[in-house]
């Protein structure tokens, strides 16, 4: 087996984890010994060697083996050969049905329409709905989350009339993590008690003067204990980015709800490779849903 040697400046993170040159040796002794093993079953063995495990107490296995990918890309390990192709659920995924609704308007104010439900709909009957309703008419369409994640559906006497997605936050974004002012080894630590707003859509029959700003109160009140309910902890800070560049957002909603502008991104992805722009740059809001949530996070 041919390696790259070259690893007296080795700089690798993935995931949260850093690799040095000492964990590169295990998972190529690893390897060695279980070479007529399948990659899952050494991506699994990996991570119970090392105890990579998610909050809930279950096996990192999609980070493990994408960073066995990564490592092997970079000529620093050699896997066994692949056994079976096997079908990506995210390269591969269909997107969603059309669900067709009622659709005729509903106006009035917010005291007009009460009561007002919000029901968590992961891993319900509810939960097909909710993706149709992304994928018809919120402008980015339908995204699987990465990650930990929650869907809400708001109904009105049994009839949808809004949307919200909260799933993991991006790894750093330099104002939220000034404004917090933790540490690497903090943010490391903490990270998964923050909820990313991915997506909100009110649906476009649906005319209620202040209900934008009105369900992002009502969701910052119930997020955490849902979020602990599928997860086993709570959510102890809220973000989101608005596009104000592409679209002319201004985040007028988020506003009225007591969010807090924290400043903006520098428009690169998250696995951008360069210090260029490469996409809009978009407003960072941020809501701390608990007064203790710098003390929290910031412990290391």
């Amino acid at each position: 087996m041919v390696y790259n040697w070259c690893m007296e400046s080795l700089k690798i993170s993935y995931s949260g984890r850093h690799i040095e040159e000492k964990d590169i040796v295990f998972i190529r002794d690893l390897i060695s010994k279980h070479f007529d093993k399948s990659r899952w079953f050494i991506s699994k063995e990996l991570c119970r060697q090392w105890n990579w495990r998610q909050e809930n107490g279950f096996l990192k296995d999609m980070s493990c083996r994408g960073l066995l990918l990564k490592l092997e890309r970079e000529g620093y390990i050699i896997q066994p050969p692949r056994k079976r192709v096997t079908n990506n659920p995210f390269v591969n995924r269909k997107r969603p049905e059309p669900i067709e609704i009622d659709s005729s308007p509903i106006t009035g104010t917010v005291k007009e329409i009460k009561p007002i439900e919000i029901i968590s709909v992961r891993r319900t009957k509810y939960e097909k709905l909710y993706n149709s309703l992304l994928e018809q008419y919120h402008y980015l369409k339908y995204a699987q989350p990465v990650g930990e994640n929650i869907k809400y559906i708001v109904f009105i006497n049994n009839r949808p009339i809004a949307c919200l997605g909260w799933m993991s936050p991006p790894w750093y974004i330099e104002s939220r993590d000034k404004y917090i002012g933790w540490s690497k080894e903090a943010r490391k630590k903490n990270l998964h008690f923050i909820a990313y707003n991915t997506r909100f859509i009110i649906l476009p029959w649906v005319k209620i003067s202040n209900l934008a700003s009105y369900l992002l109160g009502l969701t910052a009140r119930i997020i955490s204990r849902d979020w602990e309910n599928l997860y086993k902890h709570p959510i102890y800070f809220l973000e989101t980015f608005v596009d104000t560049e592409v679209k002319k957002f201004k985040g007028t909603c988020y506003k009225a709800a007591n969010w807090q502008l924290l400043g903006e991104t520098k428009g690169r992805g998250r696995l951008s490779k360069t210090y260029k722009k490469t996409r809009s740059l978009k407003a960072v809001f941020g809501y701390p849903l608990n007064i203790k949530f710098r003390e929290i996070l910031c412990q290391e």
